[in-house]
């Protein structure tokens, strides 16, 4: 059974994991600060308990206690039940989800740890918006890719917001961040990864040219940020430039919906 201890004061230090959520210089959840995970409904929270991230300590309400159920059987760390009221108190904003968790940030893997025994990898240069990345992540994880890696300029994929819209699976999908950019991904390239960069460039082949043979070798997925997208040194350190078809004078796609298209092109050869 949960431990589930009530709590009625808003001020109750018990509840510092998840107070002031949306302050840009006192949230749980920055890196320099508690350096928390931060888990945001009951879905998200559900994929935290599969996850490498142990819970610290959960907040809800008694509905969302009810619907996570046997899913907190045997685990060690207090539930904090209270009002939507106290929750709005806590965290700084009404919290339609009801329910959060808190966890300790993991040990950081390594590029050469997550890149083991993966078919396909998505790697991102300057994705700095939360939003996007989180989408990466879900995008990543329905889509056949067994690992993501940072190279420079890209947010926290721990930041809560980016948690919540990649649904909890940025913390079930393995990331690492690159040591030395651009040069890890002779790393890659060491374990036979096939690097493709995605430009805007209409003299690049196409996506579906691009990935035609390359079913049974490791992919690596190049994509950069909106705007500017990869810096001209990282592509030179491709295998090849690759680009989305597109019409009536658009040139490009938001980020994470032209990752996701490569991760759709790369996953349907997968060989049975």
């Amino acid at each position: 059974m949960a431990n589930v201890i009530d709590v009625a004061d808003p001020g109750d230090s018990r509840l510092d994991d998840f107070r002031d959520l949306n302050s840009v210089d006192r949230r749980p959840d920055l890196p320099t600060g508690k350096g928390l995970v931060i888990a945001e409904g009951v879905l998200v929270v559900q994929r935290m308990l599969a996850s490498r991230f142990t819970p610290r300590a959960f907040l809800g309400t008694d509905r969302r206690l009810a619907e996570l159920g046997a899913d907190l059987d045997g685990v060690d760390a207090p539930f904090y039940r209270a009002s939507a009221e106290v929750m709005a108190d806590v965290v700084g904003f009404h919290l339609n989800r009801g329910v959060l968790a808190s966890a300790s940030r993991a040990a950081e893997l390594t590029v050469a740890q997550v890149l083991d025994g993966v078919r396909t990898v998505a790697v991102l240069e300057g994705v700095n918006d939360h939003e996007n990345l989180g989408s990466v992540f879900r995008n990543a994880a329905g889509l056949g890719v067994g690992a993501v890696v940072f190279g420079s300029g890209c947010a926290d994929p721990l930041y809560r917001r980016a948690v919540r819209v990649s649904m909890g699976h940025a913390l079930l999908v393995p990331f690492a961040r690159a040591q030395n950019w651009p040069r890890d991904l002779e790393l890659l390239r060491n374990k036979n990864f096939r690097i493709l960069a995605m430009t805007p460039d209409p003299a690049a082949p196409s996506l579906a040219e691009a990935m035609t043979g390359l079913a049974g070798q490791p992919v690596a997925v190049l994509v950069g940020a909106e705007g500017p997208g990869l810096q001209e040194h990282t592509m030179r350190s491709s295998d090849m430039r690759v680009r989305i078809p597109m019409s009536r004078g658009t040139d490009s796609l938001n980020v994470a919906t032209a990752a996701a298209l490569a991760f759709y092109e790369r996953d349907r050869d997968r060989e049975i």
